[in-house]
């Protein structure tokens, strides 16, 4: 009974998690179609690559047919997925993208594989340490898609962020939690603890950030208004700079005098020597006659 329920847990796991695995399939077609993978990044798949290759290297350890199954796919849709984004990915992210795959998906698997196989004798101690090594990396897999966090905030948009992935990412922790239970595995188990925790925390950035049309609308419009006020104060700081428009307060006798003394042509100075003639009316004080003295009284001769 016990093992009937663990094998149907687990056939539910590996639907969940090959939804999972197929959930980027519409991004990919994007890049397919549009032959660019915009501001879609590698990191994701890459670790999810490396992910399934640990689990891989850990099934073929414990036998464990399940998750040797899903992740058999897993390594192979993830190839796939990084494959086409070198394709497509501009010169600069191609470089990085070639980069993270040969340092983390072979040189880093090697070294944890030989390190295993001929450093730890006992099979026991070897099974623990992959499945330490697993589960870490399996904690990534849950984290990497929150490496454009700050691109969802910064562009308030979840065009690169896909729901599907999350969602069934969610689900799929829940699932392989309970499956890590009942096989008491907590290598499975622990891991998609915080996986539920990182995937819910997508959905909910997914909800805040799901209407970018609205949001662009809005900054457009703001955009708009800021432009036309900005549009006023020039025209406002031009009016005032201009010499053909007179202030308000001035007035109108005094615009229609500065204008005809504008157009009255200019009279030409005559040069200030001795023999220049004056036309000029000259105001002469002209004194008055001096008055005669006054009569004496006149004087009786006895």
């Amino acid at each position: 009974m016990v093992q009937a329920l663990v094998f149907a847990v687990g056939i539910v796991g590996n639907i969940l998690s090959f939804l999972v695995i197929l959930a980027p399939v519409p991004t990919f077609y994007r890049v397919y179609k549009k032959k660019s993978t915009e501001s879609f990044q590698s990191v994701p798949y890459a670790v999810a690559l490396l992910s399934a290759m640990l689990w891989l290297y850990y099934a073929l350890l414990t036998s464990d047919l399940l998750l040797l199954s899903i992740n058999s796919i897993g390594c192979l849709v993830e190839s796939l997925y990084l494959t086409v984004y070198l394709l497509y990915a501009p010169r600069q992210a191609m470089a990085f993208t070639l980069k993270l795959v040969c340092a983390m998906n072979l040189a880093l698997f090697a070294a944890v594989v030989t390190a295993l196989q001929l450093l730890v004798k006992a099979a026991d101690r070897r099974v623990t340490l992959a499945g330490g090594i697993g589960a870490s990396f399996a904690l990534a897999v849950f984290v990497a898609p929150l490496t454009i966090i700050r691109q969802v905030i910064r562009t308030k948009s979840v065009e690169f962020m896909p729901f599907w992935l999350s969602f069934f990412l969610t689900l799929s922790a829940v699932v392989w939690f309970f499956y890590g239970l009942l096989m008491k595995d907590l290598f499975v188990a622990t891991p998609n603890v915080l996986g539920l925790l990182f995937g819910l925390a997508q959905m909910v950035l997914y909800v805040v950030y799901k209407n970018p049309k609205k949001n662009s609308a809005v900054s457009e419009a703001a955009a708009a208004q800021q432009v036309e006020v900005k549009d006023q104060q020039q025209l406002q700081m031009q009016l005032q700079a201009s010499p053909a428009v007179a202030p308000l307060d001035v007035d109108a006798d005094a615009d229609a005098d500065a204008d005809l003394e504008a157009a009255a042509p200019a009279t030409p100075q005559r040069p200030a020597d001795d023999d220049a003639i004056d036309h000029r009316s000259v105001v002469v004080d002209i004194p008055p006659p001096p008055q005669p003295p006054p009569a004496l009284p006149a004087v009786e001769v006895a």
